[in-house]
């Protein structure tokens, strides 16, 4: 399967620089390279379903969706970063905590979601473990977030990919709402 990456400049050689700056300093200046990150951005054929139901492709993505190499699947949703990868919870700078870097995000997981309920339900070899990981995501996403309206009061921005916990801007009901779409299934 090829790798799916992003473009940018890029270096992994950086540190925070103070208390009261907010600049990044870099051991190494950045290149415009691909990004070799294993995350979202690796599913978006799959996820925005442009694979064939047939396709070799689909079936590595989902055979590898849940397994340890990857790390993106948690028992709240996928991960943004898979937890193996080298920038998995990395900040960009001292002040700028890792936003796209491993939390779980509602947005992306809903299209995954979306996506493995269009698979399991068209002919193809792959239709049965497509409805399984459907059956599973769903859950979890929708449980976690249910408990943490319970215990807290609030629909989060995205949730922490270890423990499931809502973080950063709350209340938020843009994106995070669609878990109603999955509670109905209606995609």
């Amino acid at each position: 399967i090829g790798l799916y990456c992003q473009f940018g400049p890029v270096t992994e050689k950086r540190t925070g620089q103070g208390h009261s700056e907010k600049r990044r300093v870099v051991g190494k200046l950045p290149l415009y390279q691909h990004v070799k990150v294993q995350g979202y951005v690796n599913l978006f054929p799959f996820i925005l379903t442009l694979l064939e139901p047939s396709s070799a492709e689909l079936g590595t993505i989902l055979k590898n969706l849940k397994t340890q190499s990857n790390g993106m699947w948690s028992q709240y949703g996928l991960c943004s970063v898979a937890k193996s990868d080298s920038y998995y919870l990395k900040h960009n700078t001292q002040h700028d905590a890792p936003y796209w870097r491993g939390p779980v995000w509602i947005n992306i997981n809903f299209l995954a979601v979306r996506a493995l309920d269009h698979y399991a339900k068209v002919p193809g070899p792959h239709q049965e473990l497509s409805g399984a990981l459907y059956k599973e995501l769903r859950e979890n996403i929708v449980n976690n977030m249910y408990l943490e309206y319970k215990r807290t009061g609030y629909i989060w921005e995205q949730y922490n990919c270890q423990t499931g916990r809502g973080q950063s801007v709350h209340p938020f009901t843009g994106w995070s709402s669609l878990v109603v779409l999955m509670m109905g299934e209606q995609y």
